[in-house]
């Protein structure tokens, strides 16, 4: 059994998959994945986020603004109150993404350390994105106690040096089907650092699906994909990486093994 730790169910185009989100998720269920991480991406779409799939006792949700999605200042107590949703296991995705425009680094940081703050308040996990800011996101996350939550450095693609800051703060690293693109040259040697224990997969749908797929619409599915790749790179078996990683995501996010 495997969990995909990262995915946005609302995102999916069904039209461009040809199936409804039942169709969806039984066929990732076909494929032995017994969990999924529904995440948000902005407080606005979060009600019909959880709308999609409150109903499924095997889906869970976190709750946050993408640092790309952050046009004004963070509204805390709405996420506070938001994210206190039963469902809600998670609080992100948050954090820095520098690939773009300079004019947003001083709002992504502000809504970063407010997401920081808001999940120790909550005590649930955080789910952080970062690209192209490995100083910031670690030096914010040393500054306001990340590690009194916990969390996950999500589809990495940063150098062994950044993935180790945040292991020895406690954090885990979950990596996508990028790895399986033949130009992740760098990111395949971090995974074969990664310890095991620290390690979580994730697909990102409906975004980065793995090869042989990519180019199309990704899905839960094909996390089954990411997870073989991987064990071939560690050189485990696929069912010691499945094992480790699902006994992770339930050691994380501590809300999804009581559902």
């Amino acid at each position: 059994m495997i969990v995909d730790s990262h995915c946005h169910l609302d995102r999916l185009d069904f039209d461009k998959l040809d199936l409804n989100l039942d169709q969806v998720l039984d066929k990732a269920r076909a494929k032995q994945i017994e969990h999924f991480l529904c995440v948000s991406v902005t407080l606005d779409q979060f009600p019909s986020m959880l709308d999609k799939i409150k109903h499924y006792d095997d889906v869970s949700a976190s709750c946050g603004v993408h640092p790309l999605d952050q046009k004004d200042a963070l509204n805390k107590q709405q996420l506070i109150d938001l994210a206190s949703h039963e469902k809600v296991v998670a609080i992100g995705e948050t954090g820095l993404d520098y690939y773009y425009s300079k004019d947003t680094h001083a709002v992504q940081q502000a809504s970063f350390v407010g997401h920081i703050e808001v999940a120790n308040e909550l005590q649930k996990p955080l789910i952080i994105h970062t690209r192209d800011a490995r100083s910031d996101t670690i030096n914010l996350m040393r500054e306001h106690k990340a590690e009194n939550c916990g969390g996950v450095l999500h589809c990495f693609t940063e150098d062994w040096d950044m993935a180790k800051k945040a292991i020895d703060m406690g954090f885990y690293i979950s990596i996508s089907g990028i790895v399986t693109f033949k130009n992740a040259i760098e990111l395949k040697e971090v995974v074969k650092q990664i310890p095991l224990d620290r390690l979580l997969i994730e697909t990102d749908s409906p975004y980065l699906a793995p090869v042989p797929y990519r180019g199309q619409t990704n899905q839960p599915a094909y996390v089954e994909d990411v997870a073989y790749y991987i064990s071939e790179l560690k050189g485990i078996s696929f069912n010691e990486l499945a094992k480790a990683t699902t006994e992770n995501f339930y050691s994380l996010f501590k809300l999804a093994a009581k559902g």
